[in-house]
């Protein structure tokens, strides 16, 4: 086995491997990396400084759209459906060329579609940063590895970072991003639109699924709908920070809507995460358990309302985390590169979560599509002999 050479040192001086596509992405955008990359933000002293306690109001892009989105599709080489469910790709357009109205058409189809892809894009951190700023409010991790120090909110997806800080992940244990999930659901109003550009992938693996909270919702039974639409639960953060009265770490937890609805679609989509939902507000630990692991079933089992996505390198997925999960393939772990896969990402803050009491005109996908709901069977289905 080759032995790694440090071609790069983070901030804090630890050796941190960048392929040379991604330090030519980097260099090519004005960034100087020589006093290390990435950045990492000095760790907030207890809990209360993590919080992030001044809320803002939220204007949905998707709400200004032409809701035939003619001035984006018709500007598209192609336009490839990836499942009837979610997934869409986009061919021939350059996310840092939109126009404003082709932005907010994007964001109406990102709110349909779930996940929508594009290809061979020439986008530099700071444009992906600003196209965040389209859709909401960039998030500004407290302790993420950062692309700059002057470039809050743009944060790197990459493996050294679970390396350089004293984790291996291998075979039989990868990261915990390949459990299903959601990102920052713990936020007080956590992201719409999440834009994640990949300029370096392994030779082979390395894809991502996502799941739609759409289909997942339209799965349950009307009754079933009904006993969780006005329920709460409880979402933690992946970190935990001190608590300033009890001296005690802690993660930040919220409550939000089991079940919420897109503003952009007025569509109801199931909003859990088997990773980060801990718990439903009012229940005893056991009762909601018992409830969630039949949501978390619903949602992460049935592939019908998955995609698996092969990525490419230098190409864009933006997600709507109001209304999916999703999950990375770590398959590639034993392919021996001293060129790791890395990423920027950013994720926008987007509404505090519309509860479906909030919003009585809201209805399911299939609903809004004319779709059939399904029979609902009160018992097991089965063959039986005689």
């Amino acid at each position: 086995m080759p032995i790694k050479v440090a071609n790069n040192f983070d901030s804090r001086g630890r050796p941190f491997h960048l392929a040379k596509s991604t330090r030519e992405r980097l260099e090519n955008a004005g960034l100087d990396i020589s006093k290390g990359y990435p950045y990492y933000p000095d760790k907030p002293k207890d809990l209360d400084a993590a919080l992030r306690k001044q809320a803002w109001e939220f204007k949905e892009p998707g709400l200004r759209a032409d809701r035939e989105k003619k001035a984006l599709l018709s500007a598209a080489k192609e336009v490839n459906d990836l499942s009837p469910h979610l997934g869409t790709e986009i061919v021939g357009l350059q996310l840092s060329e939109l126009t404003d109205q082709q932005k907010d058409e994007l964001g109406l189809l990102i709110a349909e579609r779930t996940v929508v892809f594009f290809r061979d894009q020439n986008i530099t951190p700071q444009e992906q940063l600003e196209l965040g700023k389209w859709y909401g409010v960039p998030e500004v991790h407290p302790t993420a590895a950062r692309v700059h120090k002057d470039l809050p909110g743009v944060t790197i997806i990459s493996d050294e970072i679970a390396k350089t800080n004293g984790l291996e992940p291998d075979y039989k244990s990868p990261f915990g991003t390949q459990n299903w999930h959601t990102d920052l659901t713990h936020e007080p109003q956590p992201p719409g639109v999440t834009h994640l550009h990949l300029d370096h992938l392994p030779g082979v693996g390395g894809d991502t699924l996502w799941a739609s909270g759409y289909a997942a919702y339209d799965k349950l039974s009307p009754a079933f709908q009904k006993l969780i639409e006005p329920l709460e639960g409880l979402y933690r953060s992946v970190h935990s920070y001190t608590d300033p009265v009890t001296g005690k770490q802690s993660p930040i937890i919220n409550a939000h809507p089991i079940v919420r609805v897109n503003p952009a679609t007025g569509w109801k989509a199931l909003f859990v995460n088997s990773r980060f939902t801990i718990g439903i507000k009012g229940f005893e630990y056991s009762e909601a358990q018992a409830i969630l692991k039949k949501l978390f079933q619903v949602y992460e089992q049935n592939t019908d309302i998955q995609i698996r996505f092969k990525w490419t390198p230098r190409t864009s997925a933006l997600w709507d985390n109001r209304i999916s999960i999703h999950s990375a393939v770590y398959d590639y772990l034993d392919e021996v590169t001293e060129e790791p896969r890395h990423g920027t990402r950013v994720s926008s803050l987007a509404e505090r979560p519309i509860s479906v009491a909030e919003a009585p005109n809201a209805v399911s996908r299939r609903e809004a599509l004319g779709l059939p709901t399904g029979k609902v069977y009160e018992q097991y289905r089965d063959t039986y002999y005689s």
